[in-house]
């Protein structure tokens, strides 16, 4: 049964990064996951809300995870932040800009019509702020700027995905880049 569950949740999960929150229905949803349809309500009595607040948390976890993993493994800050956007960019690319981040896609969606799932995706944010500032701390940047920076990163990021997507090209993640490690190396001068 959590193997059932955890398919939902991983179709789920893909079909918001490609098609949004609006745009993913129930019946695609166990149909990507090989589900019957009344697991998708004994598993989420709350429906296809309470699913997207789990696989907006779960998403979350697992992005942050994977950039801190970036973040961790570069020798500094600088190296970070161009690493972190050059593996953005390799992403969009392998995937004909279909696959991006589910939470900025469902956040734009729902941020002003539904206050549950707007609240979970801000506190996914959240979470990756606090994680993204504790890392520019430990390259030695004091408290606020870090962030401030962990701020910069991700929403440079985040806007950065959406053009590259309409785009169809990752300039707009090569121009960010640039800023955030402009503001990087501002930010360390004394």
């Amino acid at each position: 049964m959590a193997d059932t569950k955890a398919r939902i949740l991983d179709a789920t999960g893909e079909l918001f990064r490609r098609q949004g929150y609006t745009g993913t229905g129930l019946k695609q949803i166990v149909a990507e996951a090989g589900a019957p349809f009344g697991s998708i309500y004994h598993f989420f009595p709350g429906g296809k809300q309470q699913l997207a607040a789990e696989v907006i948390r779960s998403s979350g976890r697992a992005y942050q995870d994977l950039v801190m993993a970036l973040l961790d493994a570069a020798p500094g800050a600088v190296a970070a932040v161009e690493t972190s956007y050059a593996g953005a960019a390799e992403l969009l690319e392998a995937t004909g800009y279909a696959d991006a981040c589910p939470i900025a896609t469902v956040a734009l969606e729902v941020a002003s019509t539904d206050e549950t799932l707007r609240a979970a995706t801000a506190a996914v944010f959240e979470e990756w702020t606090v994680a993204g500032t504790e890392r520019f701390v430990r390259w030695g940047f004091d408290a606020a700027a870090a962030r401030r920076l962990a701020i910069v990163l991700i929403t440079s990021l985040e806007g950065a995905f959406v053009i590259c997507r309409a785009a169809r090209s990752t300039e707009a993640l090569d121009a960010a880049a640039s800023a955030v490690v402009a503001a990087v190396r501002a930010a360390e001068r004394p």
